[in-house]
């Protein structure tokens, strides 16, 4: 019992985002574990217990990662994504290099690890790293009257040669990625008549790029045509591989009515594809019935809420940006994966952050959350400094 409670004390920062964070862990192995049952009866030999250790060891790496995070002092980010930028540039251009399709559409979104043969999504690292980084700038320049000119090289040229990597192989991530830069440079303070250029500008690229891939489909891979027939399915009544997966998910739902099926009774993840990643919300309503559904909502709109509640506190401008920078994104991606689900959006190929099954998208949320502790934990740290610095009477005039 003394270890627990020493490991326990140890741990900083937002006590009730650790809490959720937990829970949504603990909660995946139920979903992940019924889900995964597709795959290892058409990748495997039928066995689901591969598929869940694999799944616990990404979120004990996962929670490694957090743990060790949340220790580095909030303020070594600033420097750490100056480093990291073109790092996460080298590996996107590494990744696209490879070539990698399937069925003739740009599918470079992984790279191997020597030694180790795991793969890696370097685009979910790429947004984590260039969140940070933004926040640094708009911290720095928060006390200066800068023009669009000076803000283009530190600025708008990392962000652009990111999302230009990104986007051949993976559309919904970038425009994810684009929207959430604009919002944190919004709360940065950057003036909005050249926000309004940028996303002009951002909106012709995506056209040129749109019309180029059209008009020379031979010169490189990509997928847009794979965007358009999502777009197309979404808006009209032709059937599709998107529609097959978008009715599967919503014959779930239907199915799970108010309270489920019951855990691991699914039965429609025998037919949905990505079951325990891309669409496992519509297996969790499928088992757990609207109520679950509904609890997992909250848990994440309650994160939501305390990822605010930290960038308020904060002590910093950095600080503020930071937690906002890199934890709108995991809520924003959850929503989205559950709007995908019940046909709200057209199918994206987003996870549901800490319960789907995948070690990238784990262990990259766990970095976010991380940071977010970081600086949770400086300023309780400020605090209980601040509480020792003043006189007994001060104290209890407070607590009182």
């Amino acid at each position: 019992m003394s270890r627990t409670k020493n490991i326990f004390s140890t741990l900083k920062g937002d006590r009730a985002i650790w809490a959720i964070t937990a829970f949504l862990a603990l909660f995946s192995f139920l979903p992940v574990f019924s889900a995964s049952s597709n795959l290892a009866y058409l990748y495997g030999n039928g066995e689901t217990l591969p598929f869940l250790v694999r799944h616990f060891m990404h979120l004990v790496l996962g929670f490694a990662i957090i743990y060790g995070v949340h220790k580095v002092p909030a303020h070594y980010f600033k420097g750490l994504s100056i480093i990291g930028i073109p790092i996460v540039i080298i590996l996107l251009l590494i990744t696209m290099a490879q070539g990698t399709t399937i069925d003739g559409a740009n599918a470079s979104r992984w790279i191997k690890v020597p030694f180790v043969g795991i793969t890696f999504q370097t685009s979910t690292l790429a947004s984590v790293v260039l969140m940070i980084y933004i926040a640094r700038y708009l911290s720095k320049i928060k006390d200066e009257q800068i023009t669009f000119k000076e803000s283009i090289l530190p600025l708008w040229v990392p962000v652009a040669l990111v999302l230009g990597l990104i986007l051949p192989a993976n559309f919904s991530t970038t425009a994810i990625i684009f929207a959430m830069v604009l919002t944190l440079v919004f709360m940065g303070g950057y003036p909005f008549k050249y926000l309004a250029i940028i996303v002009a500008t951002g909106l012709l690229a995506l056209t040129m790029f749109v019309l180029a891939a059209k008009a020379f489909p031979g010169v490189f891979p990509n997928r847009v045509d794979t965007w358009m027939s999502r777009i197309d399915s979404f808006a009209d009544d032709e059937d599709s591989e998107g529609d097959y997966q978008i009715e599967k998910a919503k014959i779930a739902i239907a199915t799970g009515g108010l309270t489920g099926l019951g855990p691991g009774k699914s039965v429609q993840k025998n037919f949905l594809p990505q079951s325990s990643s891309d669409f496992i919300y519509a297996i969790i309503v499928e088992e757990f019935g609207l109520v679950g559904g509904l609890m997992l909502l909250l848990m994440y709109l309650l994160l939501l809420f305390r990822i605010l509640v930290v960038a308020h506190k904060a002590d910093t401008v950095f600080g503020k940006l930071a937690v906002m920078g890199v934890g709108l994104p995991i809520v924003f991606q959850a929503l989205i994966n559950m709007a995908v689900a019940v046909e709200l959006f057209p199918v994206t190929g987003q996870t549901l952050p800490l319960v789907s099954s995948g070690g990238t998208s784990i262990w990259m949320t766990c970095l976010a959350i991380g940071i977010i502790l970081s600086v949770s934990a400086k300023r309780d740290e400020v605090r209980a400094k601040e509480e020792d610095e003043m006189n007994p009477l001060d104290v209890l005039s407070e607590a009182m």
